[in-house]
């Protein structure tokens, strides 16, 4: 038994009409045996083709006119799923060949592992916002290669595909990679704008996002400042990171234990009575309370760096007290704690800290962490 279909096909340009494919208007197409389609309103009626097989038809349309496929095909629901499964199969191979980014979808990290299953060796790890080269699709599972790891990593924790490209796009840094000699960097967008630099060729300049873009000309930063340059003479590219191996992460982690000891030392003692212990507890109260202990002794570390600087007063008082310096200080909020009283773990740390010891080396600033080299430690970065 055979049925019938009868199916608008628009006119134009060569088109591939598949199973259950859009055949959008302005186009002629390529029909399958099989092939169910659907056409932009408003064709006209033109010519019609009977295909009885399972090949491929031409229907080459004239500009402006449209037609009628009727399409036959075995009535069979097994040779049907077979032939979407071949389909599928064919999609998914192109689509493979296409997109061959993986980007890491996850909160913290992702395990990678030597085989597709979660009883596998772990060789790596990729991280948030990385990314890697997918070298091979499995079932549930993608081997990729992300800097110096290659493994399998579960596909319920990769972005894939476009989907892929897209995040890509959201949260990697994109660089702009001069094509050639004395690039211009203007103030604004323009060759009638001031010059404010020149890029030798093979210079790569972090871009920026620009909500009013210009055609021809990219936002640019150039030496902390905003410029733009010419969109003609640059090729642009993303930055996207990658992960671990097992031996990178015991390597960073060893060489960062090594910095931690050479700032975890003790200096002289800083001469101090009961009352300048309980202002430079307060004080560590009023900055770090908050904080875990590590960095209540970090906050009294510094106070205690000024004072041997030679840069700033001498004793606790002067220091705490210096005239824009702690803002606890002149807000009044270092009066209340002293009034209302400090807790143990500030007194330890400021007992401490009056020995002589250190977390953060001879560092004398900390900040609100974000934005600034130095050693990070809670939610601040000491320098």
């Amino acid at each position: 038994m055979k049925t019938v279909l009868r199916k608008r096909l628009a006119s134009g340009s060569i088109a591939t009409v598949l199973a259950f494919a859009t055949v959008i208007s302005g186009n002629t197409a390529i029909a399958k045996g099989d092939a169910a389609f659907t056409l932009s309103a408003g064709s006209a009626l033109g010519t019609v083709s009977e295909v009885d097989s399972m090949d491929f038809v031409e229907m080459n349309l004239s500009a402006g006119a449209s037609g009628i496929v009727e399409t036959s095909y075995l009535d069979n629901p097994q040779e049907m799923d077979e032939y979407k499964a071949k389909y599928e199969e064919e999609l998914q191979a192109e689509r493979n060949e296409r997109y061959k980014l993986a980007m890491a979808k996850t909160s913290d990290y992702v395990n990678v592992r030597t085989n597709p299953d979660t009883e596998s060796d772990r060789v790596g790890v990729i991280y948030k916002n990385c990314g890697g080269q997918v070298l091979e699709r499995g079932n549930g599972w993608t081997k990729i290669e992300s800097g110096e790891v290659v493994g399998w990593v579960s596909n319920d924790y990769l972005y894939l595909d476009e989907s892929a490209e897209e995040y890509a796009e959201q949260v990697c840094k994109k660089y702009a990679n001069v094509d050639t000699q004395a690039l211009r960097v203007r103030t604004q967008p323009g060759e009638d704008t001031e010059i404010i630099g020149l890029l030798e060729v093979g210079t790569d300049l972090e871009t920026m996002a620009d909500d009013n873009e210009d055609d021809g000309w990219t936002k640019v930063l150039y030496q902390g400042k905003v410029g733009y340059v010419s969109s003609d003479y640059i090729t642009l590219s993303l930055d996207i990171p990658s992960g671990e191996t097992l031996e990178e992460i015991e390597e960073r982690e060893r060489l960062a234990a090594l910095e931690k000891a050479k700032l975890v030392t003790t200096y002289s003692s800083v001469e101090a009575n009961v009352d300048d212990t309980t202002l430079l507890a307060a004080i560590i109260q009023c900055e770090a309370g908050n904080q875990c202990y590590e960095g209540k002794l970090a906050v009294g570390a510094v106070v205690c760096n000024r004072i041997r600087s030679g840069s700033y007063p001498n004793n606790v008082h002067d220091v705490v007290y210096q005239r824009g310096q702690f803002t606890p200080a002149s807000s009044g909020m270092l009066a209340k704690a002293l009034a209302s009283g400090i807790s143990d773990s500030c007194r330890q740390a400021a007992a401490e800290a009056l020995t002589g010891a250190t977390n953060v080396g001879n560092a004398c600033h900390f900040r609100r962490s974000g934005g600034r080299e130095g050693v990070t430690i809670g939610d601040h970065v000491f320098y």
